[in-house]
């Protein structure tokens, strides 16, 4: 395992994790949320998101193949297209989430730890990586992703203050949506790659 493949797998995983989206949901809890409820949101969602992730990074691939007959360019293709409407959702309505969480008693399951952290994007990621790359490096990349996401969401209040004295959420969720649906045209045309590559490349006649 090299050290280069290891930060750009947790990079790339962080990116589709996306904490700029916890920190706005966090922060605009009603009524606000306090520190120790803060930290047992943040606990238990990411716990149940990474048992999530590597309980599928382990055996999803297998699952996929041998159980459903579904190919890995299939879940690429249909994961992307699922991001991608996540994304545009961002980019146009400056938020990543619909469903109206005012008064909500528990977020930390749904729709924290699922779906905005073990979300289509991430799962498919870690699916496809455990199968190319290895399910050691998928695992320690996610749980260093979701480390960072953690200690994000514990910093959550504070950050959207500041964001809020600068009128900055709304700016940077669209930059995130836009991150966010470039990831999911780059997966979807991976997919489509290993779909088309042996129908535009046919084995070479004997």
């Amino acid at each position: 395992m090299s050290a280069e493949a290891f930060v750009q797998t947790s990079l790339y995983f962080l990116a589709l994790i996306n904490p700029a989206s916890k920190v706005f949901l966090l922060s605009s809890m009603d009524p606000p949320c306090r520190r120790p409820e803060l930290l047992r949101i943040a606990v238990t969602a990411t716990s149940v998101a990474l048992v999530i992730l590597l309980v599928l990074s382990g055996i999803g691939h297998f699952l996929l193949h041998e159980v459903f007959r579904v190919e890995m360019y299939s879940l690429q293709v249909a994961g992307g297209i699922i991001l991608f409407i996540i994304g545009l959702t961002a980019v146009r309505r400056g938020r990543f989430y619909e469903q109206d969480l005012h008064g909500a008693k528990d977020i930390s399951i749904v729709p924290l730890a699922a779906p905005l952290i073990a979300g289509p994007g991430t799962i498919t990621a870690a699916i496809s990586f455990a199968a190319t790359q290895g399910v050691a490096i998928t695992a320690l990349s996610l749980t260093t992703a979701l480390a960072v996401n953690f200690l994000v969401m514990l910093m959550s209040l504070w950050i959207g203050r500041i964001l809020e004295r600068f009128h900055a959420f709304g700016p940077l969720i669209r930059i995130t949506g836009l991150i966010v649906t470039a990831v999911a045209v780059q997966m979807t045309l991976s997919g489509l790659s290993q779909w088309l590559g042996p129908i535009l490349s046919p084995a070479p006649a004997e």
